[in-house]
């Protein structure tokens, strides 16, 4: 059986580098009372938003949704929640 040499400080370095994420996950309330610029610019700082749906979903997001698709976002309504998330960061469905 050969030896097996693994320097986990090493390793730990170049996961760092790799997981330089700039955004946050930001917590909210969709109910018409925040512009679809100010989400907008949100999604363009790299943040995730995670919002309470107040109301019909479809006419709540239709402001911002197609500029968040086209920039290769997503939005994924889930239990009275809508995920959005920027360019870059998938949402994974396959346990749904």
């Amino acid at each position: 059986m050969s030896d097996f040499d693994l320097d986990l400080r090493t390793a730990e370095e170049h996961i760092e580098e790799e997981l330089e994420l700039e955004g946050s996950i930001e917590l909210g309330v969709l109910d018409g009372t925040t512009s679809d610029e100010e989400w907008l610019e949100s999604i363009s700082k790299g943040n995730v938003l995670v919002l309470n749906v107040d109301g019909e979903v479809n006419e709540l997001a239709s402001g911002f949704a197609r500029d968040v698709k086209e920039a290769g976002g997503n939005l994924v309504h889930f239990r009275g929640f809508l995920l959005v998330t920027p360019p870059g960061v998938d949402v994974n469905t396959d346990r749904l």
